[in-house]
């Protein structure tokens, strides 16, 4: 059958044939959807009838429904075959043959003809019954009611849309109608159609066709259905549509409606037209009465109108005689200013005339004396020739005279010619004297400076740390390492770009004192090159010199001496330690717990933490205190460089300075470099450039001093330069180290190199890694990680050990070389030299993380695996019961051997894993036997895992364990929090929590990640250093200082970021109640939810998956709703019941040791008053008369804390009560809080600017009146029923609590007073007010009318418009306590500039720019801008006079502007501030300049329009200077400037801004700030001079000649002073200095630019001061 149906329809769409042969589905695509038939016995089930038993038990039921189900057949039938015979009665059998289960057999089937009918099948039954329905459904008409449901719960109000579509779609009703709209469902007769739509026919033409019901119909559905075929006309009926029949009925409804309509208004109309006739007549009446009022006042209004109109043509007038006139003058003073400087120009020619004959005749005069002085020669030598020739003609002859002669002469000649070049060459060389830095042996001179230095990799000399013999491996040598395959240098020419003016000369001439230079000397200095504060820091910067030319050769070495005999034992830094904290007898912590001596049987009875905490370095902790404290320590004892000192021991002299004292960095920097500058001698200046090396790789510079060395650097000699500046900038980047040069730094500077040394895993595998000086722990982790291919890095640290000493170095910033420099000292005070210490690196797993995998990194799991085996070995790692050792020996064995051993393999390894003390413990055959006998029994043996799998099972058996030996350890002080048995003592980090530690590592407190809602650092006291705050679930906070505190901060953050991303629990912290959307989870506060991952959830969207527990329902969650639990297992209950609590009651309940469930009573808290602060604080109340009494004698003194309607006669508070002044204030401020809270009426209306200022102007001047303030709005707020009153009393408030705090006895009350008032949408907004101006400080002026009109819209978000140069504008959004750096900040991130610094913001009021302080509240500045010019243009009568501003935001300060280093600053800023100045003539320009500005300008303001090139002349003060308007015509103009724009017409509008600035930026008067003013106090300047302020100083400028008159640096400007019309400046100092005056009325613009310059710059040189030491 299938094969046949195949063959029919295969090729048919509706058609699905099977995928395969084998396949026996096919389907049918339904209109509603596909449905798939099985074919298997498909017939067989067609042919299936009910079983005769069956219908006989049916038949003989009793029940009458069942019976009737089966009635039979009239007319029986012949028995045959498959006939019931059995049946006793006929009725029976007539009932059984017309139920159809007797049928006939067809011919051909049986033997013979069977007249006996079949019986029937079940699908007979089917066609049956279906062709009985279309015969009722023929005879009646079909109208359907069909039951959906909306949804699958069964709940009111939700409609499941898919679901109804799919009802409907299944149960065929979408086709239905489908087929309905495709028919003629309406269908009417003739004379019924033409009955009910004859109003549609109009009457003439009904009458036409005589009414005809064919006809008329026809012409009826032709005019308002159309002549489609739409519908259809038949013999005796017409055929519609539904929607045929909808138009026909609103067009018969709109025509019995208009004839309705039309007998109403003729009704209507005969009524209103009476009543109409009498208000016309009335209405006239008015409108006569009307027009003449309005008449006579449109003549008044024209009468003001021409008045107006006559003032406004007249002041035209006067304008247009004034611009003549301006333009008059205008062109006099061109005339004027163009003979001026033709004359100038005529004279500046006779001058070069004069120049030029005086330069023609020296150089003539020269050529004269050299021809002289040749003919002289000449002569002579004829002379010398004519003298021998006399002289030798009587002895040779004649002919051989004369030639020998001649001989004689050329030999004089060519002698004097010589001598000639020679003084030429000895001129030139003076003038050029050479240099003798070009040739430096680099190794000789290291070899010669340090001896021999070792030749092995590092980390390998000696013997082998205690408890780590087993590791060591076999020395490698340098030179089987290829060190030239990492490239650790790179060349200076790109770092060198733009250091050009960073030179040493110029450094040392500004910030040197004295007379001090910058070039080489061989004597002590008087004082340090640099000025230092500290006199401590200026003894150490002179010794470090001495010791500096000591090392450099420039002083000879002092006697021997032996004034301490253990000098030579101990290092030189130690020595420094102990001069440093020799005065206060400071005693060190010689190695702390991590440097604890170990006994030799139980290499790791240390304690737990003795392997993880960091050595401390001498260098920090109290010696830095020492330092700080300004001890005179080079002063009492100078042991250390007065004896005779090695050159290795002179280098950690001057480097662990440097390190201790930050403050001096600079200054050993530029002592070097002075000794290497111009130094002849090349000794010296070789072990110079070798010690400046090693204080590159130890210590940065600070940022005023690095370009200038970075430059220095640049010319240093060809080896050491690129090497010096890779040291440097790796330094930068990886900070200080704490501890002077290893050994090994001495070899890499030798060969100029990378460090080579040995890191040993725990599997026994060695590593060669290349560092520098610079490189940290994270580096070489790193390095390790990709050579082993190690994929899980977190958690490995490296360790170092020497001797019986082994310490972390952890996987951060700490620095390699550092702890081998510790190894090498410590190695020195043993007796033993430094370059044998016996140091050695291995790499360890320190911590796991919360979701560590086994699976993930078999690598990773293999390094742990081993160290577990080896920990075991030698007792780091205890198991406390004997099962757990022999299961991890037998774990061991599985995966050494496999799944089969025997006793001879256990016995051979059984010391590799069981600890010699308890291998002794027992007999070695018992061992065997239990480790034999578990491995047999193991699940993995039977199973046969893998051993990568059995290795996981035993890391993880670790990590379970011994959670506290795998932990990251740090020494903390509580600063505060809930009271300990110590303050002191170690943080333990690990993958469970937290847990805090004593010295003996005594448990002090544990807590689990759950516990934990959050951590945060910040800056402590500062004698406590940087500190971090530890939140914990029972609201407590503990305050732990530590020199690690971020590190603890950032592995805290991170366990608990990543168990929250991975966590599948979260808690509800708020009621969501059931939402029409099923897919929105309901859930009450405090239920569990099951977080699961939606795949259709976008993980930005703020929306999760989850289940309630509670309820078991699922569905989406909004994650501001939830709180996310930080942890991987299900919390337990008492966490649960914890979170649901409030901090308050968590706090009672860790108080109490136990948990209750918060009552629903207590979180309801009344709202608090003001009662409990007024029985100690407010004034004794007023006596009452006896009826005020008795209604309110149950208030007794609260009715000075309650609401009240009446104005206070005296103030609340007791302090304000003293002093009359403040009493009339306070009085004064209720009335107007009064006002603003509508408590009060008054006759004259307020603004409610006036109102605040009324409230807050005498708060903000007496600190007295501020609490006053708080308690009388608190007041008016509390048991006030009046929600207008309460709405703008919390309104008020706000604007209270972003001014200035409480005091601090009324702080908690108002808090508490915030905290009772949740319902009220400011109450929480003014608590974080008065905690933010707590901590920023109070505002200095009343609130500005932006932050009173924001509130009154009830909008505590404030954005304020922000104009730029370039014409564009922004919205920022300013907070109340927003300053203005805090402003310009973001408004430089939000335009992306490189930098903030010297911008700022300006207020912009009539004619006046006022610049902006940036320490001030952008409000406060604001208002004290607005206020200033408000009381210099008072309103009319003395009204208050709205102040239109704009605020901008421009560059104030042009320091550091280096056009194109900052796009966007050039093309907004720069470009559009520097413009203006340019084209008002106030810089010096020259023609051909212009010419190529103004083409720049054009492309600039027109990009690639060429069609305003013709009308140039019309606007070509655009274009170019005034000065130079009149220097060519026009015409010229025009087509020099066409010229100039063709070249730069490729440009893009920002290059070409960017142009236009570099070819400005040379001017030195660039970035100036112009004022002209007249100047009375010098004689030989002009009256009138235009003042520059600039980068370089104060600048006076020739008004018309634009020549720069002279330079006032900075420096030189001792005072100056201003008023509203002069401005005074002083040069020099105050006794002899020159005194500039000058009068003009922009004197407060000089006075404040002139401020920030020199506070900047002030900035910039104490810069290194305000650095943290």
């Amino acid at each position: 059958m299938l094969i046949k149906i195949n063959s029919l329809h295969g090729k048919s769409k509706v058609y699905i044939p099977p995928k395969s042969v084998h396949d026996t589905k096919f389907g049918i695509n339904h209109f509603a959807g596909v449905v798939f038939y099985e074919s298997k016995d498909f017939l067989e089930k067609n042919r299936d009838t009910l079983s005769a038993n069956v219908m006989q038990v049916v038949h003989s039921s009793k029940n009458k429904f069942l019976r009737e189900i089966f009635q039979v057949e009239t007319t029986p039938p012949s028995l045959g075959r498959g006939t019931i015979r059995h049946l006793g009665a006929d009725q029976a059998y007539k009932s059984l043959s017309q139920c159809g289960f007797l049928l006939s057999r067809t011919p051909g089937h049986g033997q013979g003809l069977d007249t006996t009918k079949r019986l029937s099948t079940l699908g007979g039954q089917f066609k049956q019954s279906l062709e009985k329905l279309m015969k009722i459904l023929e005879q009646c008409q079909p109208f359907f009611i069909r039951c959906i449901k909306p949804n699958d719960y069964k709940k009111p109000l939700l409609f499941d849309r898919e679901l109804c579509i799919k009802q409907l779609r299944y149960s065929g009703m979408m086709e239905t109608i489908r087929i309905r709209k495709a028919g003629y469902p309406i269908r009417y007769s003739f004379e019924e159609f033409f009955q009910r739509y004859r109003v549609l026919l109009p009457a003439p033409l009904r009458e036409q066709l005589k009414n005809d019901a064919r006809q008329s119909s026809i012409h009826i559905s032709e005019a308002m259905l159309g002549k489609d075929d739409s519908w259809q006309a038949g013999r005796t009926k017409i055929f519609l549509k539904d929607h045929h029949d909808t138009i026909l009925e609103l067009q018969r409804q709109n025509i019995l409606t208009d004839k309705v309509l039309l007998i109403q208004r003729v009704m209507r109309g005969l009524k209103d037209r009476k009543q109409f006739l009498r208000q016309r007549k009335s209405a006239v009446a008015i409108q006569s009465a009307w027009r003449g009022y309005c008449c006579r006042k449109e003549f008044r209004m024209v009468l003001l109108g021409f008045g107006r109109l006559q003032a406004l043509c007249r002041s035209r007038q006067l304008a247009k005689q004034y611009e003549a006139t301006r333009a008059r003058v205008i062109r006099l003073q061109a005339l004027c200013r163009g003979y001026l400087v033709r004359q100038k120009l005529a004279e500046q020619k006779k001058a070069v005339c004069v120049l030029q004959a005086y330069a023609r005749g020296m150089f003539a005069r020269r050529v004269y004396q050299r021809m002289k002085r040749e003919n002289k020669h000449r002569l002579e030598a004829r002379n010398i020739r004519l003298e021998e020739e006399k002289r030798l003609i009587q002895v040779l002859g004649p002919v051989k005279a004369r030639e020998e002669a001649m001989r004689l002469e050329k030999e004089h000649l060519t002698m004097l010619e010589k001598e000639e070049e020679e003084t030429r060459q000895r001129m030139h060389a003076l003038a050029n004297k050479p240099t003798s830095h070009d040739v430096i042996s680099d190794q000789e001179m290291v070899d010669k400076i340090f001896g021999f230095l070792p030749s092995m990799i590092g980390g390998q000399e000696g013997q082998a740390p205690l408890g780590f013999e087993d590791l060591e491996t076999k020395p490698n040598k340098l030179n089987e390492v290829d060190l030239d395959m990492v490239p650790m240098s790179v060349e200076l020419d790109e770092e060198a770009d733009g250091l050009e003016e960073y030179t040493f000369p110029k450094f040392a001439a500004t910030y040197f004192q004295g007379s001090s230079t910058h070039t080489h000397i061989r004597r002590q200095l008087r004082h340090p090159l640099l000025y230092h504060d500290d006199k401590d820091n200026v003894l150490a910067s002179l010794v470090v010199w001495v010791v500096i030319l000591r090392f450099m050769g420039d002083l000879p070495e002092p006697a021997m001496f032996a004034k301490n005999a253990t000098s030579k034992s101990s290092s030189v830094m130690t020595q420094i330690y102990d001069t440093i904290g020799r005065k206060n007898q400071v005693q060190f912590r010689n190695d702390g717990p991590n440097m604890r001596e170990s006994r030799k049987d139980n290499k790791f009875s240390k304690g737990i933490s003795s392997l993880k905490l960091k050595r401390s370095s001498k260098l920090t902790g109290k010696v830095t205190d020492q330092l700080r404290s300004g001890e005179e320590a080079f002063q009492e004892d100078s042991s250390i460089s007065e004896r005779p000192m090695s050159n290795l021991e002179k280098v950690h002299f001057i480097i662990g300075n440097a390190i201790l004292r930050p403050a001096i960095r600079d200054e050993i920097y530029c002592q070097i470099c002075k000794q290497l500058t111009e130094n002849s001698n090349r000794s010296s200046y070789a072990r110079g450039w070798i010690l400046l090396s090693l204080c590159l790789g130890c210590f940065p510079p600070s940022d005023t001093f690095v370009k200038y060395l970075l430059n220095f650097i640049h010319h240093g000699p060809t080896g050491y330069a690129p090497y010096c500046a890779e040291r440097l900038r790796r330094t930068y980047v990886n900070g200080a180290r704490t501890e002077p040069p290893s050994w090994l730094e001495l070899q890499a500077t030798k060969q100029k190199k990378p460090i080579m040394f040995n890191v040993t895993l725990m599997n026994g595998q060695s590593i060669t890694v290349p560092a520098d000086s610079a490189s940290i722990a994270k580096e070489i982790c790193q390095f390790i990680a990709d050579k082993t291919k190690l994929k899980d890095v977190f958690g490995f640290s490296l360790y170092i050990a020497v001797f019986d000493k082994v310490w972390s170095l952890g996987g951060g910033r700490d620095h390699v070389l550092d702890a081998i420099s510790q190894c090498e000292q410590l190695a020195k005070e043993r007796g033993t030299h430094q370059r044998h210490a016996p140091w050695r690196l291995y790499f360890r797993k320190e911590i796991f993380t919360p979701w560590h995998n086994s699976q993930v990194d078999p690598v990773s799991t293999d390094l742990i695996y081993h160290q577990v085996i080896r920990g075991i070995r030698f007792g780091e790692y205890r198991c406390e019961k004997e099962e757990d050792l022999v299961e991890i020996g037998a774990k061991y064995c599985y995966i050494q051997f496999g799944d089969s051993i025997h006793n001879e393999l256990v016995q051979k390894v059984l010391h590799e894993y069981i600890p010699v003390k308890q291998l002794r413990s027992k007999p070695m055959e018992k061992w065997v036997s239990l480790i034999t006998y578990a491995h047999a029994k193991a699940p993995y043996t039977q199973d046969r895992l893998s051993r990568q799998a059995v290795k996981e099972q035993l890391v993880d058996f670790a990590r379970f364990q011994w959670p506290l030996l795998f932990s990251r350890f740090f020494e903390v002080t509580k600063f505060s929090g809930p009271s300990l048995p110590k303050n002191y003592f170690i943080v333990a980090i690990n993958w469970k929590g937290i847990c805090f530690l004593d010295e003996s590592e005594k448990r002090l407190l544990e807590l689990t990640f759950p516990e934990i809602t959050g951590i945060h650092t910040n800056r402590a006291v500062k004698s406590f250093g940087q500190s971090c705050t530890l939140i914990t679930l029972r609201a407590e906070e503990f305050v732990l200082t530590s020199v690690n505190s971020i590190v603890i901060a950032e592995l805290v953050v991170m366990f608990l970021e990543g168990l929250k991303k991975r966590s599948q629990f979260a808690m509800a912290m708020y009621e969501k109640k059931s939402q029409e959307d099923s897919a929105i989870l309901s859930f009450k506060k405090g239920d569990l939810l099951i977080l699961t991952k939606d795949k259709r959830l976008d993980e930005n969207s703020g929306w999760i998956s989850a289940q309630n527990e509670r309820t078991g329902k699922t569905g989406n969650v909004f994650l501001e709703e939830i709180y996310i639990i930080p942890s991987l297992t299900k919390p337990s209950s008492q966490v649960l019941s914890l979170l649901m609590m409030s901090p308050d009651q968590r706090r009672t309940a860790s108080q109490k040791s136990y948990v209750d469930e918060p009552d629903e009573e207590d979180l309801r808290m009344k709202p608090y008053t003001l009662e409990e602060f007024s029985y100690e604080h407010f004034r004794t109340p007023e006596k009452e008369s006896i009826s005020k009494a008795v209604l309110q004698k149950s208030r007794g003194r609260s009715q000075l804390w309650a609401h009240s309607k009446e104005p206070l006669k005296q103030p609340l508070l007791k302090a304000a009560c003293t002093d009359p002044d403040l009493r009339d204030l306070a009085c004064q401020a209720f009335i107007a809080i009064m006002k603003f809270m509508g408590d009060y009426p008054s006759k004259q209306a307020h603004s409610s600017v006036e109102v605040t200022d009324q409230i807050f102007v005498a708060a903000m001047q007496e600190e007295v009146l501020r609490d006053e303030i708080y308690c009388q709005i608190m007041k008016q707020l509390t048991e006030n029923r009046n929600r207008y009153s309460v709405t703008k009393g919390w309104q008020l408030l706000w604007l209270c609590t972003g001014l200035f705090p409480p005091s601090k006895s009324l702080l908690k009350h108002a808090q508490k007073f915030m905290e009772t008032h949740q319902k009220e949408t400011l109450a929480l907004e003014c608590s974080r007010r008065i905690q933010t101006v707590m901590r920023s400080g109070s505002r200095k002026w009343a609130p500005h009318p932006v932050e009173v009109e924001a509130i009154l819209q009830n909008n505590t978000k404030i954005s304020h418009k922000i104009c730029f140069p370039n014409e564009t504008e922004q919205t920022f959004n300013v907070g109340t306590n927003t300053k203005v750096r805090a402003l310009c900040q973001n408004i430089a991130s939000k335009l992306q500039l490189s930098s903030w610094e010297g911008f700022s913001l300006f207020v912009k009021i009539a004619d006046k720019v006022i610049s902006q302080n940036e320490a001030d509240y952008f409000f406060d500045s604001l208002r004290q801008v607005t206020d200033w010019n408000r009381r210099n243009k008072p309103g009319k009568d003395g009204a208050a006079l709205s102040v239109a501003y704009q605020v901008y935001f421009m560059r104030k300060l042009w320091l550091n502007v280096t056009p194109g280093k900052d796009l966007k600053a050039d093309s907004i800023f720069h470009y559009h501030q520097e413009l203006p100045k340019y084209l008002r003539g106030y810089h010096k320009c020259s023609k051909d300049e212009a010419v190529q500005l103004a083409g720049l300008i054009y492309k600039v303001r027109f990009n690639n329009d060429r069609t305003q090139l013709a009308t140039i002349p019309k606007f070509l003060k655009e274009l170019v200077p005034d000065n130079l308007l009149r220097a060519i015509s026009p015409d010229e103009w025009k087509k020099n400037i066409i010229a100039a724009y063709s070249k730069h017409e490729g440009k893009t509008v920002d290059e070409a801004k960017i142009a236009f600035l570099k070819l400005i930026h040379r001017w030195p008067t660039f970035g100036s700030a112009f004022f002209e003013v007249k100047q009375t106090s010098e004689p030989n300047f002009p009256e009138i001079v235009l003042i520059a302020i600039n980068r370089q100083g104060v600048s006076l400028i020739h008004q018309k000649t634009k020549d720069i008159l002279t330079v006032y640096p900075f420096n030189k400007i001792s005072n100056w002073s201003s008023g509203s019309t002069y401005f005074h400046m002083t040069i020099g100092n105050l006794v002899r200095g020159n005194r500039i005056l000058c009068e003009t009325s922009l004197g407060y613009k000089m006075d404040d630019l002139l401020t920030s310059y020199v506070h900047l710059l002030m900035n910039a040189v104490n810069k290194q001061k305000n650095l943290p030491a």
